[in-house]
């Protein structure tokens, strides 16, 4: 089913700007986001992300710009008449109230019904499977469950929009990656629209479906995790997400279907063109997954390759991570899978190797 164009503008943020003292917190921030979205806003602390949140709940107001919600501009709206619930990273549950009591808390300050806030509570115990936890109190669960609990607080008043406040920041880390997934299989369950903010790029990349990246109060750059991941538009973003290895270097070739890129120690070969002119500098970034290493020089081209010594290798179980010197100096990271127990080649600490990679490996920097 296609979505409509209103689907596709359930929250509109229109060139909002927020100033604060005379520093400007928010930047001319615009994006559409698509009505049962889960949307991400992401960037170091500071970058304006939680303001922006915070705007979208009515807890700041805009200095210039709009917000609206399927259509209503929600500066007319005081906070407690906002369709939405917001979730802290604190959770801020009432530890004198039993689960079934948290969950019911804003209901009853709304003066609904005894068997209509009954039938919702019990509803949305089953939806995070807390049922047989209903008469505990909040010091009594774990981590994990507390979370659930925020949870469904504040999907009980059924919400058009659901904001989420670093929501996974107090769990460790084997528990967060379990919670991200459970948490968003219950947000796709209820069809709520959801905006997140979070500095934790791995959070961001699991549960959203579009994010943004920001910094200094813009976006930089919005789009699907895969995109921002393999295409980033520009070397904060490229640097920001994941592991990348950047290259500094000059553009000697410029054709439509190639260029070729001259580095401190290789050139590289890019099997795509790109908007420049020879002679301008650019940035080469790689992954560190899409580079290989060999005990001798690939025989079959003179691009994509620069020969190293191991300085320092991490082994992370599932992969191992070789530090690589380059005559110039310059470190490059690769990951290497450990898809068999034990390999035939072998690197380790002080070998010559040679690093090397695919034409379509690069994605080229130009800002």
């Amino acid at each position: 089913m296609v979505a409509t164009d209103k689907e596709k503008q359930f929250l509109q943020i229109q060139d909002v700007v927020k100033d604060f003292d005379g520093h400007r917190a928010v930047n001319h921030a615009n994006v559409d986001i698509a009505k049962g979205e889960i949307f991400a806003l992401l960037g170091p602390s500071g970058c304006g992300k939680s303001t922006l949140l915070r705007m979208l709940a009515g807890f700041e107001t805009p200095t210039s710009g709009r917000i609206l919600l399927n259509g209503v501009d929600l500066a007319t709206l005081p906070p407690y008449e906002r369709p939405m619930n917001m979730m802290f990273q604190s959770y801020a549950l009432f530890p004198h109230l039993t689960v079934w009591e948290n969950i019911a808390f804003g209901l009853k300050r709304e003066g609904q019904p005894k068997d209509r806030i009954a039938e919702r509570v019990e509803a949305m115990l089953k939806l995070v499977q807390l049922t047989k936890y209903a008469q505990r109190k909040p010091h009594q669960l774990s981590g994990g469950q507390q979370q659930r609990v925020a949870l469904a607080r504040s999907l009980a008043k059924q919400p058009q929009l659901l904001l989420l406040d670093e929501p996974l920041g107090a769990l460790d880390k084997k528990l967060r990656e379990q919670t991200q997934i459970e948490l968003v299989n219950i947000i796709e369950q209820v069809g709520v629209t959801c905006v997140m903010v979070t500095h934790d790029q791995e959070e961001a990349m699991t549960m959203a479906t579009r994010l943004a990246v920001m910094s200094e109060g813009r976006f930089l750059q919005v789009g699907q995790p895969s995109e921002i991941y393999e295409t980033p538009a520009t070397r904060f973003v490229a640097d920001f997400i994941g592991n990348v290895n950047l290259m500094d270097g000059t553009l000697t070739v410029d054709e439509p279907d190639h260029v070729v890129i001259a580095s401190a120690d290789c050139k590289h070969y890019v099997g795509h063109g790109i908007t420049g002119t020879e002679g301008m500098p650019v940035t080469v970034a790689l992954r560190p997954e899409k580079i290989h290493i060999s005990h001798h020089k690939p025989a079959e081209d003179e691009f994509n390759c620069a020969p190293g010594k191991i300085k320092e290798l991490s082994y992370f179980g599932m992969f191992t991570v070789y530090h690589v010197v380059l005559p110039s100096g310059a470190l490059i990271k690769v990951s290497m899978a450990n898809t068999q127990r034990h390999r035939d080649e072998l690197y380790t600490w002080g070998d010559e190797v040679w690093v090397h990679w695919s034409r379509s490996a690069h994605v080229v920097l130009t800002q």
